[in-house]
């Protein structure tokens, strides 16, 4: 194995991770993908692992960015008890994000290693981006002529929202849905701003994709080698970096435009994919 091709290697994965995975795309699927053109020589084992502990470096960027929204402590008062070091409005998005993650745990976590063995095909993949790229010019198209989303900001989704906005995440367990594409479309239907819906789906990934990674982890094991650390650090850091600039141009992109673009990148890729599997 050449150390230094394979670390350039994941650099490349980390790039498509950092795009990939804030876009409505399919970062999963993507990854699949690129793993069928650019193969690491790794074991099995390591790239299944590494295709998802990678995510870890992609939502730091999301904490890091999101930091004051997030953190939920602020400057108290001892007179005043404990109740005055904490942000009451940041505590109840985390119980909106908690919520929002458990229809996703609850049917992902003991059908795992059956997805894994059964749905990470390219046909899959292929299947879903189309179907999801017509649903989000479909619903793109109907958006636009409706009076002004409900809900502009993330402060104001209800608890029910949230659980709903949650069962669509669980459709993205199914490998080229994108779980941000689920979590935008499932936000916009019920009634929330792009924007909005957006930086919902951000906050669900930290909770959701740590603990997909810590159970890949697990199942690894913790015996790296130098060189397996080495290329799963490299990836990291690359989707860490690309994913602070990635999100920032997502952000600014649909302040101003819909997601149709989006959709007709899905169908056409899609489309390609379907077609190289066909004649391959």
């Amino acid at each position: 194995m050449n150390l230094f091709i394979e670390t350039i290697k994941a650099v490349l994965f980390g790039v498509v991770e950092g795009v990939t995975e804030w876009l409505p795309i399919s970062s999963t699927g993507h990854m699949i993908l690129l793993d069928e053109f650019i193969q690491m020589q790794m074991s099995d084992a390591f790239m299944e692992m590494f295709n998802v502990v990678i995510q870890l470096g992609a939502i730091l960027a999301v904490v890091l960015l999101y930091f004051p929204k997030l953190w939920p402590f602020k400057r108290g008062n001892q007179k005043e008890g404990l109740v005055s070091w904490l942000r009451t409005d940041t505590w109840m998005l985390w119980i909106k994000v908690i919520v929002a993650i458990l229809p996703s745990a609850l049917i992902g976590l003991p059908l795992d290693d059956w997805m894994d063995a059964h749905l990470h095909t390219a046909p899959v993949v292929a299947a879903m981006l189309i179907v999801y790229g017509v649903a989000f010019i479909v619903i793109e198209r109907r958006q636009n002529v409706r009076k002004r989303a409900r809900i502009q900001s993330v402060e104001l989704l209800d608890m029910r929202t949230a659980l709903l906005i949650g069962c669509f995440q669980a459709l993205s367990l199914i490998p080229g849905t994108s779980r941000s594409g689920a979590t935008i479309l499932g936000g916009v239907l019920m009634g929330c701003s792009r924007a909005a819906a957006s930086e919902f789906s951000f906050f669900m990934a930290i909770p959701t994709m740590a603990g997909a990674s810590l159970i890949k982890v697990l199942k690894f094991g913790f015996g790296f080698t130098g060189a397996e650390l080495l290329i799963l650090l490299v990836g990291c850091v690359t989707a860490f970096v690309v994913s602070v600039v990635a999100i920032k141009t997502f952000i600014g992109y649909i302040k101003k435009h819909s997601f149709i673009a989006f959709g007709w990148y899905r169908i056409v890729l899609g489309a390609l994919v379907a077609l190289y599997f066909l004649v391959k």
